[in-house]
């Protein structure tokens, strides 16, 4: 049992609120998309500042494992309230935090920050959710996630000329942060509301054997090891997309990367609302296999016009491949489960973004080239489409 929707409008203000509270912790880590040139402004050592990039997501990664368990319904609004103030206090910091350790333990605080107010976000949100409105509903969250991508890096190169450095900007993105805390004030009774509809059991925190047996369900644990596939395919779209784009000297990067998540925004936009009226499983298979494709094709464009094609057909697979996924873990969870098996999703993201640049980067130094990650994430998607093959008799479209 959900919390009661009324009838069943997606879209309520609880819901939609949510959504911005996600945009607003996502902004918190878009921004840092020039981290690693800040790290030279401030003259940190060049040996350390990839591991410094890569810590945050490599904390979030780490801690989300211990976070989950740990976070439920009844504690979620509070862990939101208290980690949205640290994270004001964490972007704020870099404005003097400037050597190795402090940076080190910075990084560290800023992932489990981050961890924090998503998780605990994910919590609430899978209850405003209505069962029959699962594709459209975790396509407005994934928009919700892409929104700061797509619009944090222009404005942050627009402002950078007019301040000292990139970590007035950094601490310039608590204000988003501040006027989140301001909309949870103003959610909290309408949230306690809403809740006082649920069973106890579902307010509650988790036991370890409810969570170990989540894990033991089949379609649950092929679903999420398919998550973290597709994402191990994705992040490699987008560390290693640029230096494909250079090794072929075919289109503008940039470009492409508009192109795509553009492509990609427009497709969640549009068939959000048909996502749950057509079988997910067999729309699942289709855009999958498409993707594989459009990765084994990348390496070997020839020209500008098929290179911006591919922007298209990848922005609009995952456009559709992400959105589905999770709504098909909706399906196969458990009532009590949902919030549980929907922050894990963001654990495959954590995962994704953390194991691609360490695995491409060791193949490139044994001399593989950029197209052979492309193929590598060809296999990923292949992978991911077994595993929903594997699913398909456990989880309905």
């Amino acid at each position: 049992m959900t919390v009661e929707t009324g009838k069943k409008n997606l879209f309520t203000f609880e819901f939609l609120a949510l959504c911005l509270i996600i945009v607003t912790a996502f902004c918190n880590v878009s921004v840092f998309y020039s981290f690693y040139y800040y790290l030279g402004v401030i003259e940190i050592p060049v040996v350390w500042r990839g591991f410094l990039v890569g810590l945050e997501p490599m904390a979030a990664f780490a801690l989300r494992l211990f976070v989950l368990p740990w976070l439920h319904v009844r504690n979620a609004y509070g862990v939101i309230m208290v980690s949205l103030v640290l994270l004001v206090l964490v972007s704020c910091s870099y404005l003097w935090v400037t050597t190795v350790t402090a940076m080190i333990v910075l990084r560290v605080i800023h992932g489990a920050v981050f961890v924090l107010v998503t998780s605990a976000v994910i919590s609430l949100m899978v209850n405003f959710i209505p069962a029959e409105k699962s594709g459209q509903g975790f396509s407005v969250l994934s928009i919700a996630i892409m929104i700061p991508y797509a619009l944090m890096p222009p404005v942050t190169e627009a402002l950078l000329p007019h301040v000292r450095n990139a970590a007035d900007i950094y601490a310039g993105v608590s204000t988003f942060s501040a006027a989140a805390i301001l909309l949870m004030i103003a959610l909290r009774k309408r949230i306690a509301h809403k809740l006082s509809g649920m069973d106890a059991v579902l307010m509650r925190r988790l036991t370890l054997a409810e969570i170990r047996d989540n894990f033991r369900q089949p379609a649950v644990f092929v679903l999420l090891v398919a998550m973290l596939f597709i994402y191990l395919a994705h992040a490699t779209f987008f560390y290693f997309m640029k230096n494909l784009s250079l090794q072929t000297g075919v289109g503008n990067v940039g470009v492409f990367f508009t192109v795509s998540w553009a492509t990609m925004i427009a497709v969640r936009l549009v068939g959000a609302a048909l996502f749950d009226r057509v079988n997910k499983l067999r729309l699942m298979m289709t855009v999958l296999a498409l993707l594989m494709l459009c990765m084994i094709a990348l390496p070997n464009v020839s020209n500008p016009a098929t290179y911006y094609l591919l922007a298209v057909v990848y922005g609009g697979t995952m456009g559709i491949a992400l959105p589905v996924l999770n709504a098909l873990i909706f399906s196969a969870s458990a009532p009590a489960l949902l919030g549980l098996n929907t922050s894990m999703g963001l654990f495959a993201i954590d995962a994704g973004y953390f194991i691609t640049p360490y695995l491409g980067g060791m193949l490139i130094t044994q001399g593989a080239d950029f197209g052979k990650l492309f193929y590598m994430a060809a296999g990923f998607t292949l992978l991911c489409l077994a595993l929903i093959l594997m699913a398909g008799r456990r989880v309905k479209g």
